[in-house]
């Protein structure tokens, strides 16, 4: 464009109305006039930065095929065949690897618990929302995510989701202070209720104060109305701390997660409920005592010295 005095008063004007726009957007706060817009350009730019981390990530393209396969039947063989093709891909690839055996991992859960999934990975942590123990997921609105949905990974219960975008969502994990689910012991069956403690074990309080139980017991999620937030049968931790009950209603447990909610990448979105509820068959196989070695010592009396062990003077 020529420096013409037309061109000049075109320019200072897209200035004013820049301005304008900025002045309006600061006042109007979450009630901006342009909200929607950004909202607009977020719908148009968003699946375009998803599709390029697609086209260059092998196990994220691994996920986006399972998102699509809504027949929980065909999971197994879903997975059978992206197996084949991811080891193909990733070789040596060592965090490749890594994320493969997540991926295992969590269909074979999902399997068992017959729940239906869909595959996400974690691209936030929560710094940027605040002080809570939550993570952002690449899937949302557009995927079939909706709030207060169960999110699990191949070790067990991560939280629940909390709020949901066109194709991100907000997870609200299990080790949160302002987390609760309702629990299950193991062959047990006492209920009880499970609150975050931030890195520390959840706090568990049984609904029976004289209930049984001893360091190692197992739980799962009791699951919720309508399977929301809380679908039955998530693994959730194992008992390493039995307070006294001293006489009170509810008894105090301390539970350590089987979850390392510093350490998620691959994990789940329960979309489908189970139409059976899976009790405690989800849990993985107990660990074997492993047996402790045990010596025997055996004297032997001299050759010299008699049987019963008393001196006999020479004849």
């Amino acid at each position: 464009m020529r420096d013409t005095k037309e061109s000049r008063l075109l320019l200072v004007l897209l200035i004013a109305v820049a301005f304008a726009l900025i002045t309006v957007d600061i006042r109007g706060g979450e009630d901006s006039p342009v909200d929607g817009a950004r909202r607009a350009a977020s719908t148009v730019f968003g699946p375009i930065e998803n599709g390029v981390s697609s086209a260059v990530d092998p196990v994220g393209n691994a996920i986006s095929a399972i998102r699509a396969s809504g027949d929980r039947h065909d999971r197994l063989a879903a997975l059978e065949q992206e197996n084949a093709a991811l080891k193909a891909k990733l070789g040596s690839d060592d965090r490749g690897r890594s994320r493969l055996a997540q991926l295992d991992k969590m269909l074979k859960l999902a399997g068992a618990g017959q729940y239906g999934i869909k595959g996400a990975q974690v691209i936030g942590i929560g710094a940027a929302q605040g002080f809570s123990w939550t993570v952002t997921l690449d899937v949302g609105a557009d995927d079939g995510i909706e709030r207060d949905m169960t999110v699990l990974n191949g070790d067990g219960l991560v939280g629940r989701v909390t709020t949901v975008g066109p194709g991100t969502s907000t997870v609200l994990l299990a080790s949160d202070p302002d987390f609760t689910v309702g629990t299950r012991m193991e062959s047990g069956d006492e209920l009880g209720f499970a609150s975050g403690q931030g890195d520390r074990p959840l706090r568990v309080e049984l609904l029976n104060g004289k209930a049984e139980v001893k360091k190692g017991d197992r739980l799962v999620t009791f699951g919720s109305q309508a399977d929301k937030p809380f679908v039955p049968g998530v693994p959730v931790g194992v008992v390493s701390r039995v307070d006294p009950s001293g006489g009170d209603l509810t008894r105090t447990l301390y539970v350590t997660p089987y979850v390392s909610f510093t350490k998620l990448d691959i994990v789940g979105v329960v979309v489908q409920a189970p139409k059976k509820d899976p009790r405690d068959t989800v849990l993985p196989d107990k660990p074997k005592p492993t047996p402790k070695p045990t010596v025997t010592v055996t004297v032997t009396p001299s050759a010299e010295a008699p049987a019963d062990g008393q001196f006999q003077p020479e004849q």
